[in-house]
């Protein structure tokens, strides 16, 4: 392990290991302050869980958009550089709201302002996640190429380290600490962070590179998407000649509105760096999602969230408030679900990656469904009849549930690397990962829609197992869906 830590630090520079390793860390250790902002909107704001639920859907929401931040990254260089600038103001963001909420009690207690400076520190968080990401893939580029592995390892294991520290220490906090002081001691890792970034040196992008290097990349990018679109559609190369050719005579013609948003015009030295970058980047897109071969998957997953309504704040307040389960104890609760998600991961990659990825999804949704119907035990009172208390059974829900959900994200993260095109991986696995976060938080606006028409409010639980019993039903309808995944596609292969 010494050694292994030894070859990373040699190949990539203490001062960048250490930054990439800081900031997985602090957003697994998100779990630690985001236990307080729960306890916040319920006990101090008094919001019902539907109202709750809206609030954190909302503040969540940036995390939807994230390909914006990497196009951004990407077109606007400041000052020449790239990531460390826009890495600098994503730690600020996220950084000044904790303080902020920290010092003014009007603030935190408020519900419109305490939900736009939340969303303000998941913008931060998310614009943070996406230039790290992409700080690496430039980092394994070339004769570094080899330890791509090996810096996504350390990566995962920064994340899951902070998780439970987080999920371990929140509880705890809340028992001897301030909401406030909570808020404030957060504060630190995104200090420590902002602090990290004048480490890292980063070199200049300089103009006429820069737009030499934005047209050649979007010729490349668009080369690897039909490249890649015959590769899934399984046409001879003929007809990508064809293709080619058919595309070089809509260039000659004259540039309407759509011929130029379906073909950009390379050749036009006129336009500014950054604009011939955007609209590289735009194009890139475009072109990528209309291709079946990605969008029938990609909206599988999407719909795997819209159409299942996500009630887990109303479970927090059916926990805390009608079972009186201690905040020390829901934390130690969310590690298991951490090392579940670990074990699961492992079993995934050791025993499963052969398996049709349909199988897998499909097992999934019924392990789910099964999970699921294990809190209409819980709301019914049936555990106590069988002689099992509440807390076993809301620990041995946590334990399985996020090792069993793993078992559709390991295949979402399979299938979003199978199908990027070679030279936008970064771009479109960014999109992929901001529709399958865009549909966890429409999920959870149907969630909150659902509570509110069942009435279901603090200390009113009487329809909570109508609700569950509704999500349990939902679960299975993805099931129906999936002729949207390849047929053929597993772990190892497309």
């Amino acid at each position: 392990m010494i050694s292994w830590f030894k070859q990373l630090r040699t190949a990539f520079g203490t001062s960048f290991l250490w930054l990439v390793c800081l900031i997985y860390f602090t957003q697994g250790f998100r779990s630690f302050v985001w236990t307080a902002v729960s306890y916040q909107l319920k006990d101090n704001l008094k919001l019902s869980p539907s109202a709750s639920q809206f609030v954190t859907s909302v503040a969540f929401f940036p995390w939807s958009i994230k390909p914006l931040y990497g196009i951004l990254s990407d077109c606007f260089p400041i000052r020449g550089r790239k990531r460390i600038p826009y890495l600098t103001l994503a730690t600020l963001l996220s950084l000044l709201p904790w303080i902020i909420l920290g010092l003014s009690p009007f603030l935190r207690n408020t519900r419109i302002e305490l939900m736009i400076f939340l969303t303000v520190q998941n913008l931060g968080s998310a614009m943070a996640d996406v230039v790290i990401d992409a700080m690496i893939a430039e980092a394994v580029r070339f004769e570094r190429a080899s330890f791509a592995g090996d810096l996504q390892s350390i990566s995962w294991l920064s994340m899951a380290f902070g998780g439970i520290c987080g999920s371990l220490l929140g509880g705890y906090a809340l028992i001897n600490l301030q909401i406030d002081r909570i808020f404030l001691l957060f504060s630190v890792l995104p200090a420590l962070q902002l602090f990290s970034c004048g480490l890292v040196k980063e070199g200049s992008v300089q103009g006429k590179v820069f737009a030499e290097g934005s047209a050649s990349n979007g010729s490349d990018m668009t080369s690897g998407i039909i490249d890649e679109e015959d590769k899934f559609s399984g046409e001879k190369s003929k007809i990508s000649t064809l293709r080619r050719k058919k595309s070089q005579k809509n260039t000659k013609r004259a540039p309407t509105l759509e011929n130029k948003f379906e073909s950009p015009d390379k050749n036009e030295s006129s336009s500014p760096p950054w604009y011939q970058s955007l609209e590289s980047a735009t194009y890139t897109l475009f072109r990528a999602f209309r291709k079946p071969a990605i969008l029938r998957p990609m909206a599988w997953f999407f719909l795997a969230h819209v159409t299942v309504p996500n009630i887990s704040t109303v479970m927090f307040y059916y926990q805390t408030e009608f079972l009186k389960l201690e905040a020390s104890f829901l934390g130690t609760a969310r590690v298991l679900g951490w090392l579940s998600l670990m074990i699961g991961t492992l079993t995934y990659n050791r025993y499963l990656k052969k398996m049709r990825l349909r199988y897998i999804l499909m097992f999934t949704q019924v392990g789910i469904a099964l999970l699921t119907v294990l809190d209409m035990v819980l709301v019914s009172r049936a555990n106590v009849f069988l002689g099992i208390s509440d807390k076993v059974t809301v620990l041995f829900g946590s334990a399985l549930s996020d090792g069993i959900n793993q078992f559709k994200f390991m295949p979402f993260l399979i299938l979003s690397g199978q199908l990027c095109p070679p030279g936008v991986e970064g771009t479109l696995f960014a999109l992929f990962m901001s529709i399958n976060n865009l549909g966890s938080t429409v999920g959870s606006f149907v969630g909150a829609g659902l509570a509110s028409v069942l009435n279901i409010s603090s200390g009113s639980f009487d329809n909570l197992f109508l609700g569950i019993g509704i999500q349990v039903l939902c679960t299975f309808i993805p099931v129906a869906f999936l002729f949207l995944i390849p047929k053929g596609a597993t772990g190892i292969s497309a």
